[in-house]
């Protein structure tokens, strides 16, 4: 169950399904149908021009997700309205499961997180790589995964990423544009390659020190290893990745970090942010 307030005077609830969230023709018949969409607990009519400010009611059978629950949420809640939580996923966690036995990714912890608040369904919108910490976007419900999983398509929700890189970039800013595939000769790495997905990343150099520097970048696209691949292929991989060149660390490790998320709430109509620092 959720509410959602008209925004523009005459709008009807067939136009705030079909044509402002692009819901399928199968979701909004099913919706119909039973009924789910009244105002002050009587059912709307459909094609019924609404006054700004006249609140739906939203109520119909929401599916469970199968994330099995850990036994508590070690997950940072950063964000929650009534249709999307915004989490701190944790370097070294998966985001969702990849095997039957995995049940400590961020998803389960997730699960937990949402069953002890009386919910039954959480999907994540997009995701990060196992060493990527940072925020990540669930829906709570399936009209909220729907619309955020095209807004992802059309690329309307700002990922923002921060990352210490080797050498200094000379260009306070640019655009990497090269197709990203899979390398033939490693299981898990990918190379930039003409035959691969088509991949964009924005960077800006934010702080130079001596032998490196932060960036932020912005996700185009959302390839696997995306930003990994493309600093690495301009030189600059980021310090500690030895996948793609870089000199080891102390660690050992990388440190990747999605620090903001940045999108036109569809359902609240405002611009929300929320940063993880």
């Amino acid at each position: 169950m959720f509410h959602y307030t008209i925004v523009r005077d005459g709008e009807t609830v067939e136009d705030l399904l079909r044509t402002t969230w692009r819901l399928g023709k199968k979701t909004v018949h099913e919706l119909r149908m039973a009924k789910a969409v009244t105002v002050n607990g009587e059912p709307v009519l459909w094609k019924e021009p609404l006054a700004a400010g006249t609140v739906l009611k939203f109520e119909f059978a929401i599916p469970a997700s199968s994330y099995k629950p850990t036994a508590a949420c070690n997950v940072a809640i950063r964000y929650e309205d009534e249709h999307c939580l915004i989490v701190s996923k944790p370097k070294g966690m998966a985001t969702h499961p990849n095997e039957p036995g995995d049940t400590d990714t961020c998803m389960n912890h997730v699960m937990r997180y949402v069953q002890d608040q009386g919910g039954v369904y959480a999907e994540h919108v997009h995701r990060l790589d196992q060493g990527t910490k940072g925020l990540l976007l669930v829906a709570k419900h399936p009209i909220a995964k729907s619309v955020m999983d095209r807004m992802i398509e059309e690329k309307t929700i700002t990922r923002t990423y921060a990352a210490e890189v080797q050498g200094n970039i000379r260009s306070e800013s640019g655009t990497i544009n090269e197709p990203i595939g899979k390398d033939r000769h490693h299981n898990t790495r990918r190379v930039v390659s003409p035959t691969g997905q088509h991949a964009v990343t924005h960077y800006e150099v934010v702080k130079r020190f001596k032998g490196t520097c932060i960036v932020h970048l912005v996700l185009e696209t959302g390839r696997t290893h995306q930003i990994r691949v493309h600093l690495a292929h301009i030189g600059h991989p980021i310090v500690g990745d030895t996948m793609y060149n870089a000199r080891e660390t102390a660690s050992g490790d990388y440190e990747l970090h999605a620090i903001r998320l940045e999108f036109q709430h569809p359902f609240l109509n405002e611009i929300t942010t929320v940063e993880d620092r």
